[in-house]
C-alpha cells in the first residue's frame, strides 16, 4: 500500500485516515494538502440510512404514499408548464365511473363486490379530479393541499387493509 493512503499509525487520531497529496509542481513554498477523513459515518449519514432501509423493507406497503408524493410533484410541474392541461385530466377523472358502469353490465356485481367497485371508483374519481383541478390552480392552491393528505391518508388505509386480507 503506498504511503499516501495508508493511515499514519502514531501520528493521526484513532479511527481518522490521514491522506497526504504531495506538493504540486510549479508551486514554490505551498505546503502540501492535507486530507483527514474520519474512518466512522456521521450520526446524520447514519439516520438516513436507518430511514432508507426502513423504507425500502416496508416499500409495498406504501405504494400509495409513493404514488401521492409523484402525483403532488406531477402536478406542481404540469401547473408551471401548461396550467391548460387541467382541462384535458378533467375529461379523464370521470374514467373510474365509466369503469364501473362497464363492469356491472359485463359482470354483474352485488353485495360487497358492488361496493368495493362503486367505493374504488369514487376515490379514483375523486384522485383523478384532484390532479385535474392541481395542474390547473396548483397543487396547494385552497383546499386542495387537505384534499391531498384527505384523499392520501383514505388510500393509504385501503391498501393496508386489502393487503391484509388478501
Amino acid at each position: 500500500m503506498s504511503s499516501r493512503t495508508r493511515a499514519r499509525g502514531l501520528k493521526s487520531a484513532a479511527g481518522v485516515h490521514t491522506v497526504h497529496i504531495p506538493r504540486q509542481r510549479g508551486r514554490r513554498g505551498a505546503q502540501p494538502f492535507v486530507i483527514v477523513v474520519p474512518e466512522q459515518p456521521s450520526l446524520t449519514r447514519e439516520a438516513a440510512e436507518w430511514v432508507g432501509r426502513v423504507l425500502w423493507r416496508h416499500r409495498g406497503a406504501l405504494a400509495p404514499t409513493g404514488l401521492a408524493v409523484f402525483a403532488l410533484a406531477a402536478a406542481g410541474v404540469l401547473h408551471a408548464r401548461a396550467p391548460w392541461t387541467g382541462l384535458v385530466l378533467a375529461v379523464l377523472a370521470a374514467g373510474p365511473a365509466v369503469w364501473v358502469l362497464l363492469m356491472q353490465r359485463r359482470r354483474p356485481g352485488t353485495g360487497s363486490v358492488l361496493a368495493w367497485r362503486i367505493g374504488l371508483a369514487a376515490l379514483a374519481t375523486l384522485a383523478g379530479g384532484w390532479f385535474a383541478a392541481a395542474a390547473g390552480f396548483g397543487p396547494l392552491t385552497g383546499p386542495l393541499g387537505v384534499l391531498w393528505v384527505l384523499i392520501w391518508g383514505t388510500a393509504q388505509t385501503v391498501w393496508l387493509i386489502v393487503r391484509r386480507t388478501h
